[in-house]
């Protein structure tokens, strides 16, 4: 059983189809579940302002799972003849869930489509647009421009009750690593200098934080991702980053000790996306695995993915607990 989501008044558990979800709790209260005891988050100071959602890596016509280029090693999953391809299954299941908590606004932070084709996009329009119209807040990821495509570039600043999110362009045409240009380092930092409320900084590529510098590394460059720290440091509105792109759930820190977040993919194993709840103390980062019947056969078919490469992926991709449900403190 995977203790998948814990909320200040939430905890739900996955045992292969069979959902079990605890509702209506106390915060800060110690709940029995499958023989685990399970605490539900402290909930935020205040009113609680607003609830958004975010989605990454949701891969439109995308037809297996688990392929490395050519290679015949995987597992490999396809969905079965007569099925609808895994993407739409696995899409309507993530806009039914995020539905239920009525956001003020859905943020897509990459990674639309497998080739980025006018297909793929309208695909993804039709899932995502049509459900939540001018609510939804796109931008690009790696897949969506390795022809040099422009559809969703950009940068965007949303102002919300409680909060200002800045959804980056953190793609480079052709290539599958991120940046950030200096000029979109000063357009962040302009806006949270002026920002009255926190800010939450969304992207595709993931942040570099180590110290084994490489202009290869799989995410945000080592330059951009320094620039972005200095922003974060300078400019105290600056509560969190979260991207997409590695397909798994991680939170570290940046040297200025804000948290720079990684959000699964919506695709395969487990499934999921991210709600924030936005409370005039702070806000709760809540993950959720989508669990419609049909998304929860097809992403658990997919735990094992990469086995082949000698890669634990169900570990990788879920990760920790703490790594997917905490509470982000505002910086006062």
């Amino acid at each position: 059983m995977d203790i998948t989501t814990v909320a200040d008044d939430l905890i739900v558990a996955h045992d292969g189809l069979v959902v079990h979800r605890l509702e209506h709790l106390d915060p800060v209260s110690v709940h029995d579940v499958g023989g685990v005891p399970v605490r539900t988050l402290p909930r935020p100071d205040g009113e609680l302002l607003c609830r958004i959602a975010t989605v990454n890596d949701v891969h439109f016509g995308e037809v297996e799972a688990g392929r490395i280029d050519d290679d015949p090693n995987g597992p490999i999953q396809r969905a079965e003849p007569g099925d609808p391809p895994y993407p739409e299954t696995m899409n309507r299941g993530a806009v039914e869930g995020i539905r239920d908590i009525d956001p003020v606004a859905v943020f897509v932070k990459g990674d639309l489509s497998a080739d980025g084709t006018d297909e793929e996009w309208a695909a993804f329009e039709a899932c995502y647009r049509d459900a939540f119209d001018d609510r939804l807040h796109v931008v690009r990821g790696n897949h969506d421009a390795y022809r040099g495509q422009t559809a969703y570039a950009g940068d965007h600043w949303v102002e919300l009750p409680g909060l200002a999110v800045a959804l980056l362009d953190t793609t480079l045409p052709g290539r599958s690593t991120g940046s950030l240009s200096a000029e979109q380092l000063t357009w962040l930092d302009d806006h949270a200098a002026t920002a009255d409320v926190p800010v939450l900084v969304l992207g595709h590529h993931q942040q570099w934080i180590g110290t084994r510098r490489s202009d290869s590394y799989f995410g945000l460059h080592p330059d951009a991702s320094d620039g972005l720290t200095a922003v974060a440091a300078r400019r105290r509105s600056i509560v969190a980053y979260a991207a997409g792109h590695t397909h798994r759930h991680r939170r570290r820190l940046m040297d200025c000790g804000v948290p720079s977040i990684e959000i699964g993919c919506v695709k395969d194993f487990p499934g999921t996306w991210a709600e924030y709840r936005v409370h005039e103390g702070g806000i709760l980062q809540v993950v959720h695995r989508v669990s419609t019947l049909e998304a929860l056969r097809w992403s658990e078919r997919c735990r094992h993915l990469y086995t082949d490469f000698g890669v634990d992926y169900e570990t990788y991709a879920l990760g920790r607990l703490e790594d997917r449900c905490f509470a982000i403190e505002l910086r006062t």
